[in-house]
């Protein structure tokens, strides 16, 4: 398991440590996350009721509170320390176990087959080697498991000049914009953008077996939150969110 010098090493770390509170506050509520896609990835998730779930990248906790509030054991973790610590709040009482850990790393901490279902929500664009650690999702599953994650869809960085880079679409390319949405000063993160043939390739070769593919389209709540996000949303994805099984 990595220690609190782990978050300065990795974009992800670096993006998060910045505003870790303000996001923890508002995105709960906020649009993309509560109506669009959380809503998607956690319907990929399905019952979670008895069985032992691993949060990967949990951030300030939401998913894992709501995993363990539907009945599942949760072991959960972040690089960022300040999430690992917001996270803790948010889940005690909980059956959750949040320790400070690293998506680019191995998961050395973790027994082989230690999992029923692993989610890994918004967390893999910040990981260049998406290989190793499906990899690793996969040593750490038990037989039959399901993986869910999500990540930003890779047509919509592509059209974006902001975090299309360079390259070529094939290409894998590190990017970073300032973001909006989580009060002031807006923070920049950084993350990476890769073809779709990447993703499903390194699942494929990570031993998982494609199992559903969701483009999500928005709640129609959101409408009344946001109608230019839900019109957008509508015409064109902005994440996807992938199950698999081994």
């Amino acid at each position: 398991m990595s220690d609190s010098d782990t978050a300065n090493e990795t974009i992800g770390g670096n993006a998060y440590e910045e505003f870790a509170e303000r996001y923890a506050a508002i995105a709960p509520t906020k649009p993309h996350n509560a109506l669009y896609e959380r809503p998607a990835t956690m319907s990929l998730l399905g019952d979670v009721s008895g069985l032992h779930i691993l949060d990967a990248g949990c951030g300030p906790g939401i998913c894992s509170e709501h995993l363990a509030r539907g009945g599942a054991s949760v072991h959960a973790f972040d690089v960022t320390p300040q999430m690992v610590e917001l996270a803790r709040v948010r889940c005690a009482g909980l059956p959750v176990e949040v320790v400070t850990g690293d998506l680019t790393a191995p998961l050395s901490w973790l027994p082989d087959q230690a999992f029923d279902k692993i989610l890994c929500s918004l967390a893999l664009d910040y990981v260049e080697d998406l290989g190793a650690t499906l990899s690793e999702f996969r040593r750490v599953a038990r037989p039959g498991a399901t993986l869910v994650f999500s990540m930003a869809h890779p047509m919509r960085d592509w059209t974006d000049e902001r975090t299309r880079g360079e390259g070529t679409y094939f290409d894998t390319s590190r990017f970073g914009f300032y973001w909006s949405g989580f009060g002031e000063p807006k923070p920049y993160v950084q993350a990476y953008r890769r073809p779709l043939s990447d993703i499903l390739n390194a699942l494929v070769d990570g031993g998982w077996r494609l199992d559903r593919f969701v483009e999500p389209l928005p709640l129609s709540e959101m409408k009344a939150v946001s109608e230019w996000l839900y019109r957008e949303l509508s015409r064109a994805p902005a994440f996807i969110c992938v199950r698999a099984r081994c």
